[in-house]
């Protein structure tokens, strides 16, 4: 199972995330679920394919400090070209960077958020 974290665009909170950092948990991917996460991010990885997704996928390409060097909606059976500096890749039900808001620039971060409930 995943660690499920909270998932931070430009330091705003926008879904959970699985993060996979494993090799077997980066390996199955989104592979065979019936349901998709809000989001998966695969660290460390270079590029991602589309074999045996039935559904599209937003897909950002993100360096070591999580900045977005590149997005494409992942179509199956399609794959992601490897470039220079990526170190992770971000994955989600196509249309999710859209809302989020992500694109070419942003940063992505992940983390749990504190628990403001004290403070109210």
């Amino acid at each position: 199972m995943n660690r499920v974290t909270d998932l931070r665009t430009d330091g705003r909170p926008v879904a959970r995330a699985e993060v996979a950092d494993t090799w077997a948990s980066r390996l199955r991917g989104l592979l065979g679920r019936r349901t998709l996460p809000e989001a998966l991010l695969l660290s460390p990885e270079r590029s991602v394919h589309g074999a045996g997704m039935r559904v599209p996928l937003d897909v950002a390409l993100l360096d070591s400090r999580g900045v977005v060097l590149a997005v494409q909606v992942l179509r199956p059976w399609a794959v992601t070209r490897p470039r220079p500096g990526v170190t992770a890749v971000l994955e989600a039900p196509a249309g999710s960077f859209a809302r989020w808001g992500l694109r070419v620039g942003s940063t992505v971060s992940v983390g749990d958020l504190p628990d403001d409930s004290a403070t109210r």
